[in-house]
């Protein structure tokens, strides 16, 4: 049986406390897709401010980090996509990129520019859903079980969807370094 739908008005106090709670979490979760200071306090802005605009008849939020989560995963991810013309690129490539120190050679950090970017825009172009599984997994290292808790779903379902959305990111990627997709 589904929980009775309790209205979900915030009040000014409250959404001061929430944010004093999770403005963090919100904003390393957007910082993560955008890449960029700047566009993850527009995302802290945003998601704030869509909870304070939040229909008050909207069910109640159970867990208020997870709610947090998702809605600056999409956010960012609507504005990666609404900034970008958007390209492919392959995941075994990035994950060492990704991974690197910061005092790496001015040809290998402009390369890893180039392909974090390439990212942020094919995660743009995923299903919102999918490209928070990824984002959760591959930006926030967080496992299977865990994403499935977050997500409501199952871990095989995680497991599944991660396997077909690397092995799509890499056949794009490979298209995008010029190889055959």
């Amino acid at each position: 049986m589904a929980a009775p739908i309790e209205p979900a008005e915030i009040s000014v106090k409250d959404l001061e406390q929430t944010f004093r709670e999770h403005h963090a979490l919100v904003f390393r979760a957007a910082y993560r897709i955008t890449g960029n200071a700047g566009d993850a306090e527009d995302v802290l802005q945003t998601v704030f401010l869509r909870m304070l605009k939040r229909d008050p008849q909207a069910e109640t939020v159970g867990n208020m980090p997870s709610f947090l989560h998702r809605a600056a995963v999409n956010a960012a991810l609507d504005l990666v996509r609404s900034r970008q013309n958007i390209r492919n690129i392959p995941l075994d490539e990035l994950e060492p990129v990704l991974a690197e120190p910061a005092f790496r050679s001015p040809e290998r950090a402009q390369n890893s520019n180039e392909i974090r970017d390439w990212l942020r825009g094919a995660l743009a172009r995923l299903n919102p859903r999918i490209a928070q599984m990824f984002a959760l997994r591959f930006f926030e290292g967080k496992d299977n079980p865990e994403i499935a808790r977050l997500l409501n779903t199952t871990p095989g379902t995680v497991a599944v969807t991660l396997s077909r959305t690397r092995d799509r990111l890499q056949k794009e990627f490979q298209a995008y370094l010029g190889g055959v997709a």
